[in-house]
């Protein structure tokens, strides 16, 4: 990617990741429940999906990071519009009528056909909570000067996940009968739990990840006077380290 004068040489990259992650953790996990027992805990039940979609966060704060908000936020859309898009293909396709000898109509139907519920609620909670936690993130950085890396990381993402999960599953399930309203609480609960730990265990990584970007692109944004709004489509120059 060429943004005015310099060459950002893994931004593509980074947002090619980014999306990948987004559109599995959408296509992939919702179809499945597992279910593993944690030692003096017991049975532990939770979307597969939990296992892709906190990355995704990993990916946004590696992005606001090192490119800055804007950046970000342009990351962000495109996702959602892949998103989008992959959603309604996955409803056109389960829609198609299937061969006469094709007997996985039921089974690839469980996988793909999410109902539009669950598929908006998803949508309205990815960007909510991306947004959130870039903005968290870009916010905390200019009051850290710069440090503590790990607080910002972690900081944005409780902030993400909790609007995220606190989005998603009213919307998905409340009134449904999938999932009885009185548990929905310790569901949301579980999966923010779940999400905010992985990007704790993500942290080293994320650690590495930034510092080889920030030293082999020559960038360190601080969004000192950029447009937070999600629609806005302007990107400030990058501002150098903080000494």
């Amino acid at each position: 990617m060429t943004d005015g004068t310099r060459r950002l040489r893994y931004f593509d990259i980074v947002m090619v990741a980014f999306v990948t992650v987004l559109v599995c953790s959408n296509l992939i996990g919702p179809a499945k429940i597992a279910q593993v027992e944690i030692p003096g805990w017991g049975p532990y039940v939770f979307g597969a999906g939990v296992l892709f979609f906190p990355i995704s966060y990993v990916f946004g704060d590696i992005l606001t990071e090192v490119y800055g908000y804007a950046r970000a936020r342009r990351v962000i859309w495109t996702g959602f519009a892949a998103l989008a898009f992959a959603s309604f293909m996955a409803t056109v396709v389960v829609a198609l009528p299937p061969a006469s000898f094709w007997k996985h109509q039921e089974a690839y139907q469980v996988a793909f056909g999410n109902a539009w519920r669950v598929v908006a609620a998803s949508m309205i909670a990815y960007f909510s909570g991306e947004f959130v936690n870039s903005y968290v993130l870009a916010k905390m950085k200019i009051w850290t000067a710069g440090r503590h890396l790990w607080m910002r990381t972690i900081g944005s993402t409780i902030a993400g996940e909790a609007v995220d999960s606190t989005l998603f599953y009213p919307i998905a399930f409340y009134g449904t009968g999938i999932i009885p309203n009185e548990a929905l609480p310790v569901v949301m609960l579980s999966q923010f739990i779940t999400k905010t730990a992985v990007e704790v265990l993500f942290t080293p990584v994320t650690y590495k990840i930034v510092a080889f970007l920030k030293a082999s692109e020559g960038i360190d944004h601080f969004d000192r006077n950029t447009d937070f709004s999600p629609f806005a489509i302007g990107v400030t120059d990058a501002t150098p380290p903080q000494k």
